[in-house]
């Protein structure tokens, strides 16, 4: 089924639902049960009860080093420009002479002879980072076009469209102009919800940096020392921002305030009483599926379609994003980016909405723990680092994904998102199914699980 065709599907579901609501069938509770998606090998739910374990994470294929990252980092920038994942799955990898393609296919990838170098690419976003900043654009590196696309928001002036093409022309044809419809907004409006003064965001995952447990959310969301809480009312701390950066990058840290009643179960919660085992956090890769959680739209899916995209908000330019379809909507700010276990990003900002699309961006989360200093909590300590004494007598958890290497991230094995709603999600059968009918955004949701489902039944099988 086309996307196209999926998204005339949601719409009619949220249509019926909201009829359902207006005549007064929408009734019942939402109970929910702490069955655990894991990462399932086999098509289907896994049935009510204890959760089992998710796969290893040496069943990843994106988990163990890709050689052709090593064969890029070798043969250079002047020689190769970008790598994707392409429709089959393959790893393509664009060079710039038949050289070099030789190599990459002895490498096992598919090797794409191009024109331009990264060499080229790279200075020309830096000649269009280095000109005076236009609020509402943004642009990233098409790999597979070999190309650069710059987008401009509906609140780019005629003047600053025109200023931005003349210089696009000047840069050379491979710099593509587009016009979107939507605005370049970060996603604040106030996996969960989390409030603050007129404000909500998204918790993403939870980090350690060895003392305090933090939550690694979107900078935008807040500055250095607000404060976050449970409800709306403010009756329930969660804790403080203890660290923010943005714009430049775009994440921030909230310390919790109690240590003791949180739950650090490694699962992203999806909605429905479910969540998603996370094994590891890795990078993204162009045309890699990808699936994000967020408390105003729920659990959606799209394509990464670029990395180091910038994007010039009205509060100030961003760098080194990932450039997404997923939709997303004001309140999903920080929700966590992730694939087949894999923790990848936190929600920062777009264009668009979940009824007619857009493009999201996300914070990298590799990028972020590194700056901070943090590693993802529930894992296994650091090399010669003590264990956890948090985690007493539990269970230990699936087989970490490898860290990447010569970045000394051993103990950045394993992410765990914040879930107020259901505390002991992952850790056994918590509450009743869902009854009754749920709103239009559910649905939509719900029909997101079932493609995630799809799609790593295909990967593990």
């Amino acid at each position: 089924m086309t996307h196209a065709r999926l998204r005339g599907v949601r719409r009619k579901l949220r249509r019926a639902v909201r009829l359902a609501a207006a005549v007064g069938l929408l009734s019942g509770g939402l109970m929910v049960s702490g069955a655990m998606a894991g990462e399932p090998p086999a098509a289907g739910p896994p049935a009510a009860g204890p959760p089992a374990a998710g796969p290893p994470a040496a069943a990843d294929p994106r988990a163990a080093d890709d050689p052709a990252a090593g064969l890029v980092s070798r043969l250079g920038p002047a020689r190769t420009a970008g790598s994707w994942t392409g429709p089959d799955g393959k790893t393509v990898v664009a060079v710039t002479d038949q050289e070099a393609a030789e190599e990459v296919r002895r490498a096992g990838a598919e090797a794409r002879v191009v024109r331009h170098s990264m060499e080229r690419l790279r200075s020309a976003t830096e000649t269009l980072g280095s000109a005076p900043r236009v609020p509402g654009t943004a642009w990233a590196v098409d790999y597979a076009a070999n190309s650069i696309t710059v987008r401009a928001d509906s609140t780019v002036s005629a003047g600053d469209w025109s200023r931005m093409t003349g210089l696009a022309e000047e840069i050379g044809g491979f710099v593509r102009m587009e016009r979107t419809t939507g605005t370049f907004t970060t996603r604040v409006n106030g996996g969960t919800a989390v409030f603050g003064d007129q404000r909500r965001c998204t918790a993403g995952f939870n980090v350690t940096n060895g003392q305090d447990i933090f939550i690694l959310t979107a900078g935008h969301c807040g500055p250095q020392d607000s404060t976050w809480f449970r409800d709306r009312q403010g009756d329930e701390l969660v804790g403080t921002t203890t660290a923010a950066s943005f714009p430049g990058d775009d994440y921030s840290l909230v310390r919790y305030e109690d240590v003791d009643v949180l739950d650090r179960t490694n699962v992203v919660d999806i909605g429905g009483g479910r969540g998603v085992q996370i094994v590891g956090a890795g990078e993204p890769a162009v045309g890699q599926r990808v699936f994000r959680s967020g408390s105003t739209t729920g659990f959606r899916s799209g394509e990464v379609t670029a990395v180091n995209a910038t994007v010039n908000y009205p509060e100030g330019t961003v760098t080194g994003l990932i450039e997404t379809t997923v939709c997303a909507e004001p309140g999903d700010s920080g929700g966590p980016l992730f694939s087949e276990g894999l923790a990848l990003g936190v929600t920062s900002g777009g264009d668009g909405d979940c009824t007619t699309g857009g493009t999201t961006y996300f914070q990298p989360v590799t990028t972020a723990m590194e700056k901070l200093g943090v590693d993802l909590t529930g894992g296994p300590p650091a090399p010669g680092g003590a264990a956890d004494e948090s985690e007493g007598d539990a269970p230990p958890p699936p087989l970490p994904a490898p860290p990447r290497s010569g970045e000394g991230l051993g103990s950045r094995a394993v992410s765990s998102i914040v879930d107020f709603g259901s505390p002991a999600l992952g850790a056994g059968l918590i509450g009743l199914s869902l009854t009754g009918l749920l709103a239009a955004r559910w649905l939509v949701s719900a029909q997101e699980r079932r493609e995630y489902r799809d799609f790593h039944s295909a990967s593990w099988g």
